[in-house]
């Protein structure tokens, strides 16, 4: 089944689809560009353009990355789109005009603004009609790494993003001699109007690892006909795939906007310290970085700088960044190599302090499996010590698939709750749970008081039922997660047994702890747990069971700190956003929480970060997944 783990190939070896042809009068930067061209380029190949003062202008553009010409939408006919380079502390104003047939858009991601100038049409902006400028003017109040994107349609999709690096007034906390940017996405022919529409009709149309009848032998060799039928049935009563990872592969993923044939490059000297800027700006794939034979040190998470953390491996959901401190030896090239976290694709590029100096590409690693702990059912970080459970828990009679229940049906679940004893639990807290405190309004004095203390929040209790909205039961979702555990020293699926398998270390979040102390230390005042479901097999996705045409914002008094609490009931990762303000992530340290504006949130776990409302208006949150954000979204309106 797995043909995707190919032995390590050469460069010279390599081919990508039936073409790589790219059509240079097509792209503004160029992918064969000479020797003498790169080295006299001081960062990379796409354009920089720098200052307080932009003129961008959206159009069409004719690419070929597949030996298929196609339309992209590109600014400044470029793809991706110029590196913008600003200055904190000074005030930037862009003029964006619209050339397309259609409403467009700008959205500066992680940057904190009114919410005016935030580039979401039907929040506090309506978007820029064809023919028409918009001039976006706001004060740059923060440093480091983010990007832009348009937030109007399947854009984004079609290459509407660009990097955006902001350069500290102050002098810099983190040291480095040379700055690359690394922005991952994906490219597709197929218009994105078609792929939601194939989703919508199948949504298992782009998962191409089916399983066969050689992957059922095998699991019979491996596990026996019993266990075998036992999980296959399971698998098709809940109308899921365990191979389900990525919704949509066969990408060409790029990198800088180069394909992996173009083999996008960058040089530096021997013993600089470089500071690569890794920006996740794909529609709908999740990447796992690394450079083989190569440490890295993780300096910032989403433009704000963390203390450092040496890995070998990262995650990079859509829509964050990390920047990464290496130094290359004398001579040496290395692969940056970015692989789909469902393994049927990557990018990669060079870093080389030689032009003349090639670096193999690894294979990719093998592909994941989703299990129990992904369906929100995992109980092994539970103390079982009293427990007296049934060797094996049988699945098979759940129904994920029952609808129109009010209220949560378990009676087809085989707990065997005579052979279970749970007196070693001490469910007191959950009796007559009172979770007056999850709802979107003001909390009384005594919940208050027994919220979990700022910087520890969901992401530190032991794991405990989940009690689910009456709205999240109907035909409109498969899945709940009854017993998340946090995912916060998830690396996540395809990760985690990679110490043991490759004796490497993959970034977790509950690594990441601010450089800074943290800025607002009160403690919040209320918690908003929010579900993210779906039903996986109809293609649709909402959060609390709403989708966000039929759900009423989630209000914000203006000042507050409250905590957000995201449980994932489905079995895909969800990259989340919060516009306009900080998403600050709770990892254990209250005096140095991390701040970030994309949460990555584990299938079948749960996440909990704090949110200080110092921003008035109405702000987008939702799902980064392009095809999720239709149904995932929701209004927040600080009043």
């Amino acid at each position: 089944m797995n043909t995707f783990n190919s032995p390590p190939i050469s460069r010279r070896h390599f081919v990508l689809g039936a073409s790589s042809a790219v059509a240079l009068t097509a792209l503004p930067f160029s992918q064969a560009l000479s020797a003498e061209t790169f080295l006299n380029s001081k960062n990379s190949e796409v354009k920089i353009l720098s200052g307080n003062q932009f003129d961008l202008q959206i159009g069409y553009q004719t690419v070929n990355y597949t030996g298929k010409n196609s339309i992209a939408t590109t600014v400044n006919g470029s793809l991706p789109a110029p590196i913008l380079r600003w200055k904190e502390g000074e005030r930037v104003r862009l003029r964006v005009t619209n050339n397309l047939h259609e409403d467009s858009s700008i959205h500066w991601h992680g940057i904190i603004l009114p919410s005016t100038m935030d580039g979401s049409p039907g929040f506090d902006f309506a978007g820029i009609k064809p023919g028409e400028t918009f001039e976006y003017e706001f004060d740059v109040k923060q440093s480091g790494t983010y990007w832009y994107h348009s937030h109007s349609g399947f854009q984004e999709q079609t290459g509407l993003l660009g990097a955006i690096i902001i350069d500290p007034k102050e002098p810099d906390p983190i040291s480095y001699d040379r700055d690359l940017v690394i922005l991952l996405s994906d490219w597709t022919d197929t218009a994105p109007a078609k792929i939601y529409s194939r989703l919508k009709k199948m949504s298992h149309y782009y998962n191409y690892r089916e399983r066969t009848i050689a992957d059922t032998w095998a699991d019979i060799k491996a596990n026996g006909i019993a266990q075998t039928w036992s999980e296959r049935a399971m698998w098709n009563r809940m109308r899921m795939s365990d191979t389900d990872i990525a919704d949509v592969s066969g990408y060409t993923y790029l990198m800088n906007g180069v394909s992996p044939a173009q083999n996008w490059t960058g040089f530096c000297k021997p013993g600089e310290k470089i500071r690569l800027r890794f920006i996740n700006g794909a529609a709908m794939t999740i990447f796992d970085v690394r450079i083989p034979r190569l440490k890295m040190t993780v300096v910032a998470a989403d433009g704000q700088a963390v203390q450092p953390v040496i890995v070998d491996e990262f995650r990079i959901g859509n829509a964050e960044t990390y920047d990464v401190i290496v130094t290359l030896d004398t001579d040496k090239a290395h692969t940056l190599f970015a692989q789909t976290i469902d393994r049927t694709g990557f990018t990669c590029g060079i870093l080389t302090t030689n032009l003349n100096l090639r670096a193999e590409i690894p294979a990719l690693d093998a592909a994941p499996v989703l299990g129990h702990q992904d369906m929100g059912m995992d109980m092994s970080g539970m103390d079982h010590s009293n427990h007296t459970a049934p060797a094996k828990i049988d699945h098979s009679l759940h129904d994920m698939n029952t609808a129109n229940k009010s209220e949560p049906d378990h009676s087809h679940h085989n707990m065997n709750a005579a052979e279970m004893d749970h007196s070693g639990h001490d469910m007191s807290a959950m009796e007559g749970m009172d979770h007056s405190n999850h709802n979107m309004h003001a909390t009384p004095s005594s919940v208050m008081e027994n919220l979990a203390k700022a910087g520890f929040g969901s992401n530190f209790d032991q794991g405990s039922k989940s009690t689910h909205y009456a709205t999240e039961f109907g035909p409109h979702v498969d899945m709940h997660s009854e017993m998340p555990r946090s995912g916060l020293n998830d690396p996540g699926i395809g990760l985690r047994d990679h110490q043991e398998k490759y004796n490497r270390k993959v970034l977790r979040y509950a690594d990441l702890r601010s450089l800074h102390p943290t800025q607002d230390k009160r403690q919040p005042t209320r918690e908003i747990e929010l579900h993210l479901n779906g039903n996986m097999h109809r293609y649709m996705w909402s959060i609390n069971g709403e989708s966000f045409m039929n759900a009423a914002p989630i209000e914000l008094t203006y000042g507050e700190r409250i905590r957000i609490i995201l449980v994932n009931d489905t079995m895909m990762t969800h990259p989340i956003h919060l516009h306009g303000m900080w998403s600050e992530l709770e990892t254990g340290d209250p005096d140095f929480i991390p701040r970030k504006h994309t949460i990555l949130v584990q299938p079948g776990s749960k996440i909990s970060y704090l949110v200080t409302a110092d921003a008035k208006g109405r702000w987008a949150y939702h799902c980064h997944l392009l095809y999720h954000m239709l149904g995932m979204m929701r209004m927040v309106k600080v009043v």
